[in-house]
């Protein structure tokens, strides 16, 4: 009898061991249909797939509290076979290269200004395209790395990998040669971002357009483009495009920035049509085709059918819109449900209906598609996760500035959303055009730079909405945006002492309605 309970000790030993092995093993996948197992301690806290800042910050955040973390990342090359290196959409065909490129853009109008003010600038100025490619994909480059020297420093492990669930606490990671690793975590966080839509029902879209992924790396200069939507992305690539030196047309269905507010966007356009930029309106693209000298050849119609027209440029853009990353994820192993767009929809906060598993960043339904909204996101729940915290990101008043040759900066409502819920009757809206001191000397147009505050009518006049159109709207905007969150009111704004002489001052003189119907035009100091 003894015997026998020392023998069921010992067997009970082996199996409490062999399930221990089993929870707590990496299974690798060297060899097709050979699974290996390596103990260790793979069972992680936090689980983060998608490398860009959401994913990062997130990650970063949780190792600071002493937890097991691992961030997944691989990026899929584009049709055209573009790839990059760790940081997301931002860092690497998105914000920082388009913000550099903008800036380009703006110095070669400053150029030509210069002459203005005394400086004898040469009039046959060119632009090196490859050296600007070259000069800002360095620049791309040592954030990619910075990147995983921060992650390196806070022991956070990274894989080149694609993720997606096994189960809802198993992630597998294959890499790029084919070799596959389980992780068990106790919390998985879903970042994957976006990428640029494709017309594939458009004939030779997918083969000879580019997007937004393959021109901030692109090596020959775009020459003759057109641009293929309507949207923040477009209307950014056309402007620089076009002050870069390079004919640009934008090609347009419906409406530019669906979203934001529409007397906004429509200076936005007025003013890039006064740019020379060829606005193509209510059309929409039939078929692509390869042309002599490799150019290509766009058949378009209008979006009533009737009218058919072709043309040839140097390069043709999609900037459509862009799909969230979710369906590689293997989210029908797990009780995660996503809306029909193709993003996660959560219950709580980034919280899915599976408890553990939460989104953040662009992939996110009803959430906003900015990075610094992703970082903070990534952030905040980290923090809830790891620590007492029960603080939640607030998606509204976020601000955002459209980095379009005229830069458009927005925080809170737009006129059309704040009429819609408060009635015309209900809101009053501060307007004035106004004319930047540095455009007066060049006798630079300011047809176009405009600003307006949207405010309930009652009381101190709360601000619901703040738009500003002009130079540099993006640096005035942060400072405002403080405000508006803070629940600022218009008799406040009126009170602010205004630095002059600056375009920001002009924001806290606003003092003419749309309502009066009186001229905004601002005059004098």
């Amino acid at each position: 009898m003894r015997n026998c309970a020392l023998l069921s000790k010992v067997c009970s030993r082996i199996s409490f061991n062999y399930n221990h092995v089993l929870q707590t093993a990496t299974f690798k996948l060297n060899q097709p249909g050979v699974l290996q197992y390596s103990t260790g301690p793979e069972v992680y806290d936090l689980v983060v797939i998608g490398g860009g800042s959401g994913g990062l910050a997130c990650a970063k955040e949780a190792a600071g509290f002493g937890k097991r973390v691992a961030v997944l990342d691989y990026v899929t090359p584009s049709p055209k076979g573009t790839t990059w290196g760790m940081g997301g959409t931002c860092v690497n065909v998105g914000c920082i290269p388009k913000k550099l490129m903008h800036e380009a853009s703006l110095l070669g109008h400053a150029l030509k200004d210069s002459t203005h003010y005394g400086w004898n600038t040469p009039e046959n100025i060119t632009h090196d395209w490859s050296k600007m490619v070259e000069n800002v994909q360095n620049h791309v480059r040592s954030l990619n790395w910075g990147h995983r020297v921060q992650l390196k420093d806070k022991n956070v492990e990274y894989l080149n990998a694609k993720g997606s669930f096994v189960d809802e606490n198993t992630v597998k990671a294959v890499s790029q040669n084919g070799k596959e690793t389980l992780l068990r975590a106790k919390n998985v966080v879903l970042a994957t971002g976006g990428r640029p839509r494709y017309l594939n029902e458009v004939p030779g879209s997918n083969e000879l357009c580019i997007s937004s992924d393959d021109i901030f790396s692109l090596q020959n200069p775009p020459g003759k483009t057109l641009v293929i939507g309507g949207s923040y992305v477009a209307l950014e690539c056309a402007g620089f495009l076009q002050g870069l030196g390079y004919p640009t047309s934008v090609m347009v269905r419906s409406i530019c920035l669906r979203g934001f507010d529409q007397q906004m966007a429509n200076l936005i356009t007025d003013h890039m049509e006064s740019m020379d930029v060829n606005f193509i309106r209510s059309s929409t693209p039939q078929r692509v085709e390869q042309h002599e000298n490799g150019q290509r050849l766009v058949t378009w119609s209008s979006t009533d059918g009737e009218t058919h027209r072709q043309d040839v440029f140097d390069t043709v853009l999609l900037a459509v819109g862009r799909d969230p990353k979710t369906k590689s994820l293997g989210l029908e192993n797990t009780g995660v449900k996503l809306h029909t767009n193709g993003k996660v929809l959560a219950v709580d906060g980034e919280q899915t209906d599976v408890p553990h598993i939460y989104a953040i960043g662009d992939i996110l339904e009803g959430g906003v598609e900015l990075t610094p909204v992703a970082i903070k996101a990534g952030k905040i729940l980290a923090t809830r996760l790891f620590s007492n915290s029960r603080e939640y990101l607030d998606y509204k008043m976020v601000a955002t500035t459209v980095f379009s040759p005229l830069e458009y900066a927005a925080v809170g409502m737009t006129e059309d959303d704040a009429i819609s819920k408060y009635g015309e009757e209900n809101i009053e809206v501060y307007h004035a055009f106004y004319k930047p001191l540095q455009y007066t000397v060049s006798q630079t147009p300011a047809d176009q730079c405009y600003m307006k505050v949207i405010c309930c009518r009652d009381g101190d006049q709360p601000i619901i909405g703040l738009h500003i159109l002009g130079p540099h709207a993006g640096e005035m905007m942060q400072g405002f945006s403080v405000a508006v969150q803070c629940g600022v009111t218009y008799k406040q704004l009126s009170s602010t002492v205004g630095i002059h002489p600056t375009c920001a001052e002009e924001v806290v003189k606003i003092h003419i309605t749309k309502r009066s119907g009186d001229d905004p035009m601002v005059t004098g100091c």
